[in-house]
């Protein structure tokens, strides 16, 4: 196969069947270097075309919870106080760059995840709500 940049699915879709042709090569041929430089290639076109976006910073404090069997006491040490802990979990506190720091020094979350905003599902449901309510006038 040649090497080239993929611009298109197609090429995308071919690198992908030549990749799983690829998978069994042995070790320091030149199919497993095929396979590593094809590798790269759709890793490039896929974070152009398929970007994943970061989680939301409470699922992700949650998600590591549930990782290292955490429970919100243990969160404690992290957050602050157990209002604070319950607050935070419930979104109803925004995480400070104190919780922030504490976050990504203890639990290992990368502070990317934790400085975005958080999915505001109450909003949503306010947002329906609102619309649902009739208009004065």
């Amino acid at each position: 196969m040649d090497m080239k940049i993929i611009k298109n699915e197609a090429e995308y879709e071919a690198a992908l069947s030549r990749i799983e042709v690829l998978m069994d090569a042995n070790s320091d041929s030149p199919e497993e270097e095929e396979l590593e430089l094809l590798a790269l290639l759709v890793e490039k076109y896929e974070g152009e075309h398929y970007p994943i976006d970061l989680p939301d910073p409470i699922a992700a404090v949650k998600f590591r919870m549930d990782q290292e069997g955490l429970k919100p006491k243990d969160m404690i040490t992290y957050l602050g106080s157990q209002s604070k802990v319950s607050e935070v979990l419930n979104n109803k506190r925004p995480l400070s760059l104190t919780m922030i720091r504490a976050l990504t020094d203890g639990l290992n979350i990368p502070a990317e995840v934790l400085i975005q905003p958080p999915d505001q599902q109450e909003n949503v449901a306010t947002t329906d709500q609102q619309t649902l309510e009739p208009t004065p006038g």
